[in-house]
């Protein structure tokens, strides 16, 4: 309501602003159509763009789409959810059988500009817009079109690692990768060029009809959720660069753009969820293994937003399904727990929450941040807010907890796919501990706070070993993934390589090891946390 009272106001302005105007020369000449003139002084020729790009970093529709962009591979690969269904006869990425068909769709959607897919091809004609036109104060459009898109983009890298970024805008250099090393520079360098510049707009209002977001075209919020994202990339380079991650950080936890005080949202167009529609109407999706045994275990009431009840009331009250196993039909684990209302009831997909600002923020204290803050209050704090975005009462209660641990995994079929947790991790904050108790503590309740974006939760479990994601029992990599170390990235897709070759070639090269499944990336160092 508040986006389309300011909306309706901006259209009043440029009513009144056209109204004032002595150049019914133009108005004269089509009475029926809209002059070029109209369209640039609205901003609608730079302002379209934005819509593509709000919709391809998190694909909700068709369901399907988003099922291949991020459902089969990392929602599954973070441990929140889990197939009951077979698909390709079991041999599919759940079992390490990478199916480049599925995630062509994590690359295009962030690439392709066909059907209105992409992210890059829009921010780049943003640019050419603003260029083109020389408005003034369209820089600002850039500003925000960078932000979006190093939101878009440092998802993609970190699935597959080198990206095309740096070079993209360039036609005769469009189709060059950046090494993952060069795009995170560049990604920081972004995201401090936006936040300086941004600062003299706040206030403005030229992004309100454009912004899809609960942001609401607000520019200093805009700063606040790319400052955020600052501090989300530090923490992610914090083993690989020490230093570049404290500078980073450090400057984000300084700086007068604030973080988010809210969870950003993005709308969805009157759909509902796509895993809505992937677990409660096509019954494709179930709760994990993991999210049983912590869940369960930590006696945690977001379980009750998270998940369903098991269709078989004899598996009582919520039953996860382990990734990996060795499934012949889907009726063999269908009627475990489906998702809930988290994505039953959602309007909106989620970018980023408050709790996980919190989280970063304890991270950052024990790495000894300046500007940080204390690690344990900053915990207690992102277990609040994500109790407090469900609407679930008792956080005080479960924080004062120092007792519950995760349960033990009990598979209702087969008792090979049994699983012991490998871990005493509780929920009262050791503050005695040692860094790397204490972070196991910060990571084990960021992975439930974020549920179910399971993207970001997949790349803190390559980067920190937490929460502890059960290996698979089948694996049908054919040896290129180890089981234990678990899937790191996913190969380059075969668009590129048909159509790209020398390029790929080249991206190749600047991973540690092959193109498959189980090289890391760069931030991803397998080393210790500390």
């Amino acid at each position: 309501m508040k986006r389309t009272i300011k909306y309706i106001q901006v259209l009043i302005i440029l009513v009144i602003i056209n109204a004032c105007t002595d150049d019914f020369k133009n108005i004269n000449t089509n009475p029926y159509g809209i002059s070029q003139e109209s369209i640039e002084q609205q901003n609608n020729h730079i302002g379209s763009r934005f819509s593509p790009m709000f919709a391809n970093i998190i694909r909700t529709e068709p369901a399907w789409n988003y099922q291949l962009q991020q459902n089969l591979n990392a929602d599954v690969f973070s441990g929140y959810m889990t197939a009951p269904t077979p698909f390709a006869g079991n041999i599919n990425n759940q079992t390490y059988s990478l199916i480049d068909g599925w995630n062509n769709f994590i690359w295009n959607d962030a690439y392709d500009a066909n059907n209105g897919n992409g992210v890059m091809p829009y921010a780049r004609e943003i640019k050419q817009q603003v260029t083109l036109s020389n408005s003034q104060g369209g820089e600002k459009f850039i500003y925000l079109a960078n932000v979006i898109k190093v939101m878009a983009m440092h998802r993609i890298s970190d699935v597959f690692g080198p990206i095309r970024y740096t070079k993209y805008d360039d036609y005769a250099t469009t189709g060059e990768y950046d090494s993952q090393e060069t795009a995170y520079n560049a990604f920081f360098a972004d995201l401090d060029e936006a936040i300086t510049g941004l600062k003299q707009y706040e206030g403005d209002l030229q992004f309100v009809p454009f912004d899809e977001s609960n942001l609401e075209g607000n520019i200093a919020v805009w700063r606040a959720f790319a400052n955020s994202l600052r501090l989300r990339l530090a923490i992610r380079v914090s083993k690989v660069n020490p230093a570049l991650a404290k500078t980073q950080g450090e400057k984000a936890l300084a700086s007068d753009a604030g973080f988010l005080t809210s969870n950003l949202t993005v709308g969805m167009g009157g759909f509902a969820h796509p895993l809505a529609t992937i677990s409660g109407t096509w019954g494709d999706i179930c709760m994990s293994a993991e999210m049983e045994a912590i869940l369960k275990g930590f006696n945690d009431g977001r379980v009750a937003k998270y998940f369903k009840a098991p269709a078989d009331a004899g598996l009582g009250d919520y039953k996860g399904v382990r990734q990996g196993i060795e499934i012949t039909a889907k009726s063999q684990y269908g009627s475990h727990s489906l998702l809930g209302d988290v994505v039953a009831s959602a309007s909106q997909k989620t970018w980023m929450t408050v709790a996980e600002i919190y989280f970063l923020k304890a991270e950052a204290s024990l790495r000894g941040w300046t500007g940080a803050g204390d690690a344990q209050t900053n915990y207690e704090e992102g277990v609040k807010a994500s109790f407090a975005q469900h609407g679930v009462s008792g956080a005080d209660t479960y924080l004062a907890d120092n007792t519950s641990t995760p349960n033990d995994f009990v598979d209702a079929i087969n008792v090979a796919n049994n699983y012991t947790y490998p871990s005493d991790v509780k929920i009262a904050y050791n503050a005695g501990g040692t860094n790397e108790e204490q972070l196991e503590q910060i990571m084990t309740q960021k992975w439930i706070a974020m549920f179910p974006d399971g993207q970001e939760a997949w790349s803190e479990f390559r980067r920190t070993g937490y929460p502890r994601v059960f290996p698979v029992v089948v694996n049908n990599s054919g040896g290129t993934i180890d089981t234990n170390i678990q899937i790191r990235r996913i190969n380059f897709v075969a668009s590129e390589k048909n159509t790209n070759a020398a390029n790929v070639d080249k991206a190749v090269a600047m991973l540690k090891g092959p193109d498959n499944g189980g090289t890391r990336l760069w931030w991803d160092t397998g080393n210790s946390n500390f």
